[in-house]
């Protein structure tokens, strides 16, 4: 009788596959982290001694800059498009609420622009967007 030995190898796990698997998930993360960015003006806030926190879920913010440009959602709007961004926002989310955010130079004219617009489409849950001092 012939006594074979066999050799046993130790298991080895290959890692040629984990770099493209590190790179796939840092795409996948990268991605992601786009999606979830909230646009937004570079303006000076008014301030308030009061305010109410709300959710973040279901605004729709309208920008107003000093020098009166309106913007949505990262595209600047005249009062006509305003108005069908506001529709549409209301349509696809009926609970939404509106947020006005206007430089805190920003002339009442432009605000009170805006501010029509929604008391013309009957829309009531408007914030304005303040900083809070305390």
């Amino acid at each position: 009788m012939v006594n074979i030995k066999k050799k046993r190898r130790n298991p080895s796990i290959t890692t040629s596959s984990m770099s493209d698997i590190g790179f796939l998930l840092l795409i996948f993360i990268m991605l992601i982290s786009l999606m979830n960015q909230r646009y937004e003006e570079k303006i000076e806030y008014s301030e308030s001694l009061v305010t109410e926190k709300t959710q973040a879920e279901s605004n729709f913010e309208i920008w107003i800059q000093k020098n009166g440009t309106i913007s949505a959602d990262g595209k600047i709007l005249d009062m006509e498009s305003l108005e069908k961004a506001v529709v549409t926002a209301v349509a696809e989310k009926n609970d939404v609420r509106i947020h006005i955010i206007a430089d805190r130079e920003t002339p009442y004219k432009y605000v009170n622009n805006a501010v029509s617009i929604l008391q013309t489409l009957q829309h009531r849950v408007v914030s304005f967007v303040v900083r809070d001092i305390q």
